[in-house]
């Protein structure tokens, strides 16, 4: 007895986005070991004895994953009630640079060394091994990074203002003799003695340029502290409700929380 399509389009949604089933729970761990094994087949070309002995082999799997994931790609986007909310999603973009590498290959050669972006969609083990808890967690980074990021972009923008008056003011101290040749280079010199990096491809010789630099130094130890401390005070508000494994049937978008009705995403009914 054939199926009428809107029972196969829910099926196939089942089996794609969902863990709940054997079905499903299968078609996701075949799918992280193809990520993981085309992965491997982008670091073995890379090396070049190995490409020298089976580069075609591994170019035809690297092909071969890559239909995979683009028939997969498609699938999803046929089974979701809202296909371009799903293409716009984080995982839909992922899903997406998953597979353009290859394609972009064919006009610019070595572009499928960027396929190892494949990794980011490992993402979905914790929904796969149902580690809801891991879940909650990652919900709550997000959302912490979320409310923190434009105290943090206020603190950049304050970065780099010291990083600008700094280089300049270096830049006007030691002048091009001892390598501070434009204001660009002195605020490089800026940013890696303020992070604490230290190359040492550019260093003050003057009195003037050291006390300044001491300065600067002793600076970005209290600095470095500073996005540690405001994305720590919104982590301790962002503990919520745990975190269901349940897919969006419209858009695809997962983490809900365990009671939820609606998608926080689109607003369907789960």
């Amino acid at each position: 007895m054939n199926r009428p399509p809107g029972a196969l389009r829910a099926r196939l949604h089942e089996i794609i986005f969902e863990a709940d089933t054997p079905e499903g729970r299968l078609f996701d761990l075949l799918l992280m070991v193809a990520i993981v094994s085309s992965v491997v087949v982008v670091l073995l070309e890379s090396v070049a004895s190995v490409r020298s002995q089976a580069g075609p082999t591994l170019r035809a799997l690297e092909w071969g994953f890559t239909v995979f994931f683009t028939i997969e790609y498609l699938l999803r986007l046929a089974t979701v009630g809202r296909p371009l909310r799903y293409a716009r999603s984080t995982l839909g973009i992922i899903d997406l640079l998953a597979i353009l590498p290859s394609y972009i290959s064919l006009l610019f050669p070595g572009g499928q060394s960027l396929l190892v972006i494949r990794l980011l969609r490992l993402l979905r083990v914790f929904r796969v091994l149902k580690l809801a808890e891991y879940l909650r967690e990652s919900r709550t980074l997000v959302l912490a990074l979320r409310a923190s990021w434009r105290k943090i972009a206020v603190f950049l923008l304050a970065v780099m203002t010291i990083v600008v008056v700094v280089g300049t003011l270096m830049y006007v101290i030691e002048g091009e003799r001892h390598g501070f040749t434009s204001i660009p280079i002195s605020m490089y010199w800026a940013v890696v003695t303020l992070t604490t990096v230290g190359y040492g491809d550019l260093a003050p010789a003057t009195t003037l340029g050291r006390a300044l630099a001491v300065v600067l130094m002793l600076t970005g130890y209290g600095i470095i502290a500073v996005p540690t401390g405001i994305v720590t005070a919104e982590l301790t508000r962002a503990i919520g409700q745990p975190i269901s494994t349940q897919a969006c049937p419209a858009c695809g978008v997962g983490g809900h929380e365990a009671d939820a009705v609606y998608c926080r995403q689109c607003g369907s009914r789960l």
